[in-house]
């Protein structure tokens, strides 16, 4: 029956029972009108609503940017003083900004002429790190102007991946997880005057000589906890000692038992 038949019975119904109100068949054919606009609601159109939602969120995260978790100084550049036909050096200080441990990548479009050290690593929470970069600066051609304080069309790109505490650098980490790989900066090239004094160079210079004294502290070789060395060859062993009179202990007491 159709609402309109449902109209139409109640007139009927008000002709045989005159005590009802006039309002009573009125207010039957709203309500069943309500009851199904809210059954329709709350079926199939909360269910288009709810894909909607979530077909609309996930567009839009993939719209955002991804949350960084290293923070890089210089941030968009690798400076390196412009001497032609040597090997330059530039750094970059890297520190872990999120609450896990992070391993980090570098890749670059001129595998030939640069490199990285490191080349990756994990870094714990808060843990900063100067990786040096190297690169062979070559003669400019044609006679053409030293690119000084111009961007080079060498790029690096530095990647970034949450693993777990005590999980160990793989290069193969990013292959097997690209998907939750995040590309952290990608950083272009600037050649500096070595001569001519600026901010950059200086900055440069001090973290250089700060990635140097790393890498020396790493040489050195780990705090000697052996036996201790006294004169010439004279070796002083708590434990050695210790049992040298244990048994100079038991054959004197042998000796008196005889």
């Amino acid at each position: 029956m159709t609402i309109g038949d449902h109209s139409k019975s109640d007139g009927k119904l008000w002709k045989l029972c005159p005590f009802w109100q006039s309002g009573t068949a009125s207010s039957s054919s709203t309500a069943s009108t309500q009851n199904l606009n809210s059954a329709h609601r709350n079926g199939v159109g909360s269910t288009t609503t709810s894909r909607s939602s979530t077909s609309v969120s996930s567009v839009a995260r993939s719209f955002l940017p991804a949350r960084r978790r290293l923070r890089l100084d210089p941030a968009n550049n690798l400076y390196f003083p412009y001497e032609p036909g040597k090997q330059a050096r530039s750094a970059v200080r890297i520190k872990n900004t999120s609450k896990s441990y992070v391993a980090f990548k570098f890749q670059t479009t001129s595998p030939k002429s640069c490199y990285m050290r490191p080349p990756g690593g994990i870094l714990a929470p808060g843990e900063i790190i100067i990786a040096t970069v190297f690169k062979f600066v070559e003669h400019p051609e044609n006679n053409e102007k030293p690119p000084m304080d111009q961007k080079s069309k060498v790029k690096f790109k530095i990647m970034s991946l949450k693993v777990k505490k005590g999980a160990e650098y793989v290069p193969e980490l990013f292959d097997e997880q690209k998907e939750q790989a995040t590309v952290e900066r990608i950083l272009r090239v600037i050649f500096l005057d070595p001569e001519r004094p600026s901010s950059a160079l200086d900055k440069l210079k001090r973290q250089l000589a700060e990635a140097d004294a790393a890498t020396e502290a790493c040489k050195k070789p780990p705090a000697d906890t052996g036996p201790k060395v006294v004169g010439e060859g004279l070796v002083i062993d708590e434990w050695k000692e210790r049992r040298e009179k244990y048994l100079a202990r038991q054959q004197i007491e042998e000796v008196e038992s005889k």
